[in-house]
């Protein structure tokens, strides 16, 4: 075995070893954003009672702002509304502050239609299912370049090699 063919499978182990670990890395990250903010997200728009909702939303918030999830874009080329973090937080503490903000006289036909308004507020309708509305890529933030060009590079690293182990084979 010649020694482009050794470095090449060295590379092509490494970028290996490199993109299966930030993909699982990633796939940790969400999780880990799902159970401690976007968990209560959804059990927020869940919430039958007022008291419920703005407890879960409590939580989620207190999660944002220790995260730091309070300003900024999870895209990496430009900048989109749907990718604006900024409002996304400042849109979920505006509805935090509504259920506060709400009388303890409130009859149950206000309680409810604040229930309706912070539902639709926080989901969005998907193909199959109602997901919680959220920037793209905000479980990973604020790292989203890195992780883009980490997989960019490791890709790289396993599709150049194995184009010239396929090449030499000929």
């Amino acid at each position: 075995m010649s020694s482009k063919a050794t470095w090449g499978i060295i590379i092509l182990i490494m970028s290996t070893i490199i993109f299966i670990g930030t993909c699982t890395t990633r796939i940790v990250s969400n999780i880990h954003f799902k159970q401690n903010c976007g968990g209560h997200l959804k059990r927020a728009a869940d919430a039958n009672t007022i008291e419920l909702a703005k407890e879960e939303l409590a939580v989620a918030l207190a999660y944002m702002e220790r995260e730091h999830l309070t300003s900024g874009y999870t895209s990496i080329l430009y900048q989109t509304p749907d990718e604006d973090i900024g409002f996304w937080y400042k849109n979920i503490l505006a509805s935090h502050d509504e259920l506060f903000n709400l009388s303890p006289d409130a009859t149950s036909l206000e309680k409810s239609n604040m229930l309706i308004k912070l539902r639709e507020t926080l989901l969005d309708k998907g193909e199959r299912s109602e997901d919680i509305t959220c920037p793209d890529g905000i479980g990973v933030y604020p790292f989203n370049t890195l992780y883009a060009v980490i997989i960019f590079i490791s890709t790289l690293g396993i599709a150049i090699p194995l184009c010239g182990i396929i090449i030499s084979q000929d």
